[in-house]
């Protein structure tokens, strides 16, 4: 086991029929490889704090997920409630469409109603579904997280059409700069793999398959 890999790794488990006992195997997982964050759907954020309490592992969540479709009020309660609950970190999907027409501040806005609402409790992770983008839309994605004072950019939700990719975090790194984190998400399945992103830039992994990367096993699955 490599300690200072497991530090990069948010464990996961957002499949939608995620029962409570995985849940409960997940931040016993995380606890015993000593990964920074699980990473799990809003609904079992205070099961994970309670479990995790006594711990040095994070709760991080998602909002806005996977669609980035709600709107700026809802990501934002969203997010108020999942902190009082107990998340620490949590990962928005930006509004992919709004991107999509030019809609420039709004997606800005967007972002930063998140910001606003984890008022510095949760750290905020800003996903931007690379798969879904130019590299042109990327780097406007990333400017506006950086613009609206985000902690970090994210690649994927793990639900879209790709995950991850070694030319979107060196994109993605080139863009923010040194000083904001760089999530690679979707994708990362082994040792080789996150190494190769955290090579390319990423500051963090989100990954299902968190104890074969770092032990050094192969896995199939995703999130």
């Amino acid at each position: 086991m490599n300690k200072d890999l497991a530090q990069y790794i948010d464990h996961t488990a957002l499949k939608p029929d995620t029962t409570k006992e995985q849940i409960t195997a997940l931040c016993d997982e995380a606890m015993q490889y000593k990964f920074y964050s699980v990473c799990v759907n809003p609904t079992w954020v205070e099961t994970a704090a309670k479990a995790l309490k006594d711990s040095e592992v994070d709760v991080c969540t998602v909002i806005g997920f996977p669609l980035g479709a709600t709107t700026s009020e809802v990501k934002a309660f969203e997010t108020k409630d999942a902190i009082a609950k107990g998340a620490t970190e949590v990962d928005m999907v930006i509004n992919i469409a709004a991107l999509k027409d030019g809609n420039d501040q709004f997606v800005e806005d967007d972002i930063r109603a998140v910001v606003e609402a984890a008022d510095k409790q949760a750290r905020v992770k800003v996903i931007i579904e690379t798969c879904l983008l130019t590299d042109a839309e990327k780097v406007k994605a990333c400017d506006f997280a950086v613009a609206a004072g985000a902690d970090f950019v994210k690649t994927s939700t793990g639900f879209s059409t790709g995950g991850a990719t070694v030319d979107d975090i060196k994109l993605m790194r080139k863009t923010v700069g040194p000083d904001i984190g760089v999530k690679a998400s979707g994708g990362v399945r082994d040792r080789n793999g996150a190494l190769d992103m955290i090579e390319a830039g990423a500051t963090r992994i989100g990954a299902s398959s968190g104890i074969q990367i770092v032990t050094g096993g192969k896995s199939d699955s995703d999130y």
